[in-house]
């Protein structure tokens, strides 16, 4: 025995007495309870002892609520709204004592207690209660319905996107308390609109307008959705904003901290990390803050007493969810501003065709400067088209013309310059310098692609490639279909050896840039914001935006123009856009004219008489060519249904990034457009959401992907 050991026995060291110190607090504890598997033969709750759960089942033929017993332990945590676990999948043969047993454990909603259940059979009782916090009110379970029915989904999984995971740290601090209204804020840059004012007058007075807001170019838009916001919290009511991403939320936050200053308003952002964005999103929804700013998710923000949703750059792809069922911000909060007869603000530099839609049919309201105004905020804005670059000699032998490089050099006197190139990369595409063959893939025929200048290697599979040589010719000479980012970063540092070039891409973006002469050269949507405006901006290459097979193509050209060239000084300081694209072409015409809301208006009016969206609900459903053909014969579509298709989708190449619903790499999917009138949407997506609730619950081999509303029909 050690020397240690024999102390520790020493009756002089008060070892009895610590024993029964110990004893005696074991017998006062009091013994924690063990979450139980089963609760048999435990008293059920004396009042409403039925449970009415939505479970974590994202399957559409489990697309209901589950009646459960409620414990009697239970009965004071088991409140409408909390989060619980059940048990699930027992069937109903394993019962004992009335009483339901066995099956997996699941998590789920309580949406409601009862006095008694629709079900006669035994009930399995309640597994526990996960945390007592209600984070599932009533407003919120009706809008993730109509959500679910809108997009033919199951309501699990619109409540995967609208109520975040647990994190129990954050549930356990309070919240703070809620600040009183502030006062009515002044019009501000609102006044540059015709209607602006009265806008905000609305909104404090406690109405609900609706508009459609074309902003005009500058850096003053944060500020504007600031005081819209701060208007409606000075009726009492809050406010809900829906950005992009998370440099324009951070650009809305400051606005709003500066306006109202901090506490009264929550950032809900992917970059906040898990912890810290629940515990935001909790003072919403316990109603110590009424105003919201954030991207995608933050369209479900409980929001107590909703006066106001808005959404900025509702064209941009971010805005539509890539999880099942693909919800698009733009049409929740119009479910969100309908149901709770709230205002709506759909505002941006560009108008999509959804925007003048809801012009068009009177729902909303146009909010535009007048063309004075326009003149004063719009840079001035030119065009090379393919004639010029023909005629020019520069352009033939470098990357710019010859009006793009003066453009350049008069503009990096007084600040930066941007360049956006639609490609990030060296060279994102290469062929054959020879015959003009595209350069592919020995093992995959997946296109070759230079990541930099020395490396070669395959865009689908990732295997360098070092010994390339043409199947066609036989060359071994490689030139670039696509010049990319770092390629034109490269040539414009050489051109102006003494002037520091910035790239702003995916890899790297960068949120602003200093106002000291530079050149900036990012992909679009990557463009940092200059402080005092850029110079001059470059927009190279517009054909390989314009040219996409896409029916947004020019739409979607136009936009990312129109953002770019917005961070660029007004006319009259001399702020100029070059685009390098053909001046004939619709988006180019527009841009040089500052006319989105015309473009959108004729682009309506095109797609109207050919029944494109959004004049036609459509869906889009895709599978392999078996399952596809089964699920349109069970299908009981409306009758003004028009199935278009099937038509094969492209392969995934092996090691190629897999786009949301593309086909797994190496099978061959079609797939089939269903188109309605308006009017019909929701009879559409009721009936896809019926065929596949009863293909799945037959088991009826592979299933098909179901998609309402498209971004992107070809």
């Amino acid at each position: 025995m050690s020397s240690d050991n024999e102390r520790s026995a020493d009756p002089g060291d008060g070892a009895p007495e610590q024993l029964a110190l110990i004893r005696e607090t074991v017998r006062k504890a009091k013994v924690p309870r063990a979450k139980p598997r089963t609760w048999r033969g435990a008293a059920l709750a004396g009042e409403l002892p039925v449970a009415r759960v939505l479970v974590n089942k994202g399957v559409l033929h489990l697309d209901q609520y589950f009646d459960y017993a409620v414990p009697e332990e239970l009965d004071a945590e088991a409140q409408p709204g909390v989060r619980v676990r059940v048990r699930f999948g027992a069937g109903g043969r394993n019962v004992r004592g009335g009483r339901r047993e066995g099956g997996g454990l699941i998590d789920g909603f309580l949406v409601e207690r009862r006095a008694e259940s629709d079900y006669p059979g035994a009930l399995a009782a309640l597994a526990y209660v996960v945390s007592p916090e209600p984070v599932l009110g009533p407003e919120l379970l009706a809008l993730a319905r109509a959500v679910a029915d809108r997009y033919a989904g199951s309501l699990a999984d619109v409540l995967q996107l609208a109520v975040p995971p647990r994190n129990g740290r954050a549930e356990s601090r309070p919240s703070p308390e809620p600040l009183p209204p502030p006062p009515v804020p002044s019009a501000g840059s609102w006044q540059r609109y015709a209607q602006g004012p009265a806008f905000l007058r609305a909104l404090a007075e406690g109405g609900a307008p609706r508009a459609v807001w074309t902003a005009l170019p500058g850096p003053h838009w944060p500020e504007e959705i600031a005081r819209a916001m701060a208007a409606t919290l000075a009726s009492g009511r809050g406010a809900l904003v829906v950005v992009p991403d998370g440099r324009a939320a951070g650009r809305v936050d400051a606005a709003l901290t500066e306006l109202l200053g901090p506490g009264r308003h929550a950032l809900l952002t992917a970059d906040s990390g898990p912890e810290k964005r629940y515990r935001e999103w909790l003072a919403v929804r316990r109603g110590s803050v009424r105003a919201v700013v954030g991207t995608r998710a933050a369209m479900f923000a409980p929001v107590a007493d909703l006066g106001l949703v808005a959404v900025w750059d509702d064209g941009d792809a971010s805005h539509s969810d890539d999880n099942a069922p693909f919800p698009h911000v733009r049409e929740v909060l119009e479910l969100r501003a309908a149901h709770g007869r709230c205002a709506f603000l759909l505002g941006g530099t560009n108008c999509t065709v959804e925007a003048a839609q809801l012009v068009e049919s009177g729902w909303a309201l146009p909010l535009r400067a007048d063309r004075e105004q326009l003149r004063i905020a719009a840079p001035l804005v030119r065009t090379v088209g393919d004639g010029e670059l023909a005629r020019d000699g520069a352009a033939r032998a470098a990357r710019l013309p010859s009006l793009a490089w003066q453009t350049v050099r008069d503009g990096l006197r007084s600040g930066p310059v941007l360049v956006q190139v639609p490609r990030r990369g060296y060279a994102p595409r290469l062929a054959c310098e020879r015959c003009r063959e595209p350069a592919r893939c020995r093992h995959c025929a997946g296109p070759l692609q230079a990541p930099d200048q020395r490396d070669l290697d395959c865009a689908w599979c990732g295997r360098a490639e070092t010994a390339w040589h043409c199947v066609a010719c036989g060359s071994n000479r490689l030139r670039a279909r696509i010049v990319g980012a770092r390629r034109t970063a490269e040539e414009l540092g050489r051109a102006f050896p003494a002037v520091p070039v910035r790239t702003s891409g995916r890899d790297h973006i960068l949120d602003s840039v200093p106002d000291v002469p530079a050149l900036v050269v990012s992909t679009p949507g990557a463009e940092p914001v200059a402080e005092g405006g850029y110079a001059a901006a470059l927009l190279l290459d517009g054909w390989a935006m314009v040219g996409r097979p896409d029916l947004r193509a020019g739409e979607e050209a136009l936009r990312r123009w129109t953002a770019a060239a917005s961070l660029v000084r007004g006319q009259p300081e001399g702020g100029t856009v070059v685009v390098v694209a053909e001046p004939t072409l619709r988006p180019v015409q527009a841009l040089v004219r500052w006319d989105p809301v015309g473009h959108a208006r004729r682009e309506l009016a095109e797609r109207a008489e050919l029944g494109f969206p959004p004049v036609s609900r459509m869906a889009a459903v895709t599978g392999t060519p078996e399952a596809l053909a089964a699920f349109l014969a069970a299908a009981e579509l409306p009758p003004e249904a028009e199935v278009l298709g099937p038509v094969p989708v492209p392969v995934t190449g092996p090691g190629r990034p897999r786009r949301p619903g593309e086909a797994p790499p190496g099978e061959s999917w079609e797939r089939a457009l269903l188109r309605v009138p308006p009017g019909s949407g929701a009879a559409l997506a009721a009936a896809l959401k019926a065929a596949q609730a009863a293909r799945m619950s037959r088991g009826s081999g592979e299933q098909v992907r179901i998609r309402v509303d498209p971004p992107d029909i070809g």
